[in-house]
């Protein structure tokens, strides 16, 4: 059982949207019976756990992602090569900032973990609503809501 919830954490940090089918996939191929909240548990807390590092350290990360383009800047200014900037403005970008702007803070919270991934998702949403004192509660309830939504999921159809 310990390795069901070892993995079921693992999977629950980085991809969180597969990880309640891939643990109670691999129980019933092993033949182990698996509970709901065998599931509910290592996956929900490895994605706060992950949502929580990534989403306090967004700062570090954004503030390093700039150091980084500058320094790029300044080295090809003194070796007088020429400097083409990242593209800010790609599709991606622009899609994530009409997604902001129609459905809020609510929506960015619930959609942007789940279909980016856990990291990728608490980056955004610490980018665009960590002055919001609001935004990191409403990530771990609308996580937990969809892992005992998936888990419910699980067990009604087997």
């Amino acid at each position: 059982m310990v390795y069901y919830y070892t993995w079921g954490f693992i999977f629950g940090t980085f991809k969180f949207l597969f990880s309640h089918w891939t643990i109670f996939g691999w129980a019933k191929i092993a033949g182990d019976p698996i509970q709901f909240l065998d599931i509910f548990v290592p996956t929900t807390a490895g994605a706060i756990f992950s949502m929580a590092i990534f989403y306090f350290l967004s700062d570090f990360l954004m503030e390093r992602a700039a150091a980084k383009r500058k320094l790029a800047q300044e080295t090809a200014l003194a070796n007088g090569t020429e400097y083409i900037p990242k593209r800010k403005f790609t599709r991606l970008n622009k899609l994530m900032v009409k997604l902001k702007m129609r459905i809020g803070i609510y929506g960015i919270t619930i959609l942007a973990p789940l279909f980016l991934s856990i990291p990728v998702g608490s980056i955004v949403c610490a980018k665009f609503y960590g002055h919001h004192k609001k935004t990191f509660p409403l990530m771990v309830v609308f996580m937990c809501a969809y892992s005992l939504l998936m888990c419910a999921i699980i067990y009604l159809l087997n």
